[in-house]
């Protein structure tokens, strides 16, 4: 198969389907409304099953119960919608359930409007809702990107037996670009033994639930859970560096702002300034290793986001007090341009060139 013309929406959807996801529960919303649509027309084609959900919330526990029997099953939302399923994800987190939840992040806060943001960064990275628990989360800058961290998503899930979030904005999801799904092997599915299949008449019933009244047994689960975090933050971080070696200013960016911020770092070159990227692919996990090697010897890094500034805590985390931290960020769904970015890195360095 070579290259296909699509939007992000259905390039999420079709590579959901191609990494054996045959189980979608959601509701419209947009502007991640194609995803679903995509999905009502596919997933029969290949012996799957789309419900479009009365709700949000009945949608995540949809996918709380598809789940349950080992399935690979995907639900899919923007900003507002995403909120609601907060309550489902815990649950699904308590009982260590494996799914991917999609969020195609909209203007904020309240209803907002329908372009693009990063302002759920926050929610996606500090858990969103009750208890204590993290989650991974993805975040695309391309839709050839989204075909590999789609799948990625599915194994991360199976593997840690966890929801997995795929988070983009809402110029990912509508933007077009040709994008190649090649000859792709689906994965194989890990034997899920603890999967409510059924016993058959061998062996006891088995029981999901994040319910335990009593304490102690509860904090014995919860201590269980934080290993495995700490186990996925060992082995999950992603993250790309763009001209960083020679860097005296690294810029800090992810999803397509992290595309506009490059070719604003190749302006700035240009004029002499050097000035490199780093770009977080795993949000949670969130990519320490790259600022703890360059932390001592830059002079600064500028984080630029669709939001309020919410990842340059994180990079301030990072960065410890060695080096300044400055933050660039547009908001209510405004997206900051290569100049604004260009004019930025100028202002921070003091426009010297070498």
């Amino acid at each position: 198969m070579g290259k296909v013309l699509m939007k992000g929406n259905e390039v999420i959807a079709e590579a959901a389907v191609q990494a054996g996801c045959k189980y979608f529960f959601g509701y419209p919303i947009t502007p991640q409304s194609e995803l679903v649509a995509y999905m009502a027309r596919r997933l029969p084609e290949v012996g799957g099953l789309f419900l479009q959900a009365e709700s949000e919330i009945a949608a995540i526990n949809m996918v709380y119960g598809a789940a349950g029997t080992g399935v690979r099953v995907m639900t899919s939302s923007s900003s507002p919608g995403f909120s609601l399923k907060q309550e489902g994800i815990s649950y699904m987190v308590g009982s260590e359930l494996p799914a991917v939840i999609v969020n195609i992040v909209r203007g904020g806060p309240g209803l907002g409007n329908i372009q693009p943001a990063q302002s759920d960064y926050f929610q996606v990275t500090k858990g969103g809702g009750h208890g204590d628990y993290n989650i991974p989360v993805l975040a695309p800058a391309s839709l050839q990107e989204i075909v590999e961290l789609t799948s990625e998503a599915f194994d991360i899930a199976d593997r840690y037996r966890t929801p997995v979030i795929l988070m983009g904005d809402g110029m990912l999801g509508q933007m077009m670009e040709p994008v190649e799904f090649g000859e792709r092997t689906q994965s194989e599915l890990p034997d899920k033994k603890w999967a409510t299949t059924g016993t058959r008449g061998d062996g006891s019933p088995k029981i999901i639930t994040s319910l335990d009244l009593n304490a102690e047994a509860l904090e014995r689960r919860n201590h269980t859970l934080q290993k495995k975090f700490a186990r996925i933050k060992e082995n999950e971080v992603r993250y790309e560096t763009y001209k960083i070696d020679d860097a005296d200013y690294i810029m800090v960016a992810f999803g397509t702002v992290a595309r506009i911020t490059m070719n604003a770092i190749n302006k700035a070159r240009q004029e002499g300034v050097k000035v490199g990227l780093i770009r977080p692919i795993s949000l949670w996990p969130f990519p320490e290793k790259p600022f703890l090697e360059t932390r001592d010897r830059v002079k600064g890094y500028i984080s630029v986001e669709m939001s309020a500034g919410q990842m340059v805590e994180d990079v301030r985390l990072a960065v410890n007090g060695h080096a300044e931290v400055d933050f660039y960020g547009r908001t209510g769904g405004v997206v900051p341009t290569q100049e604004e970015i260009y004019a930025k890195i100028m202002s921070v360095t003091g426009g010297i060139t070498v």
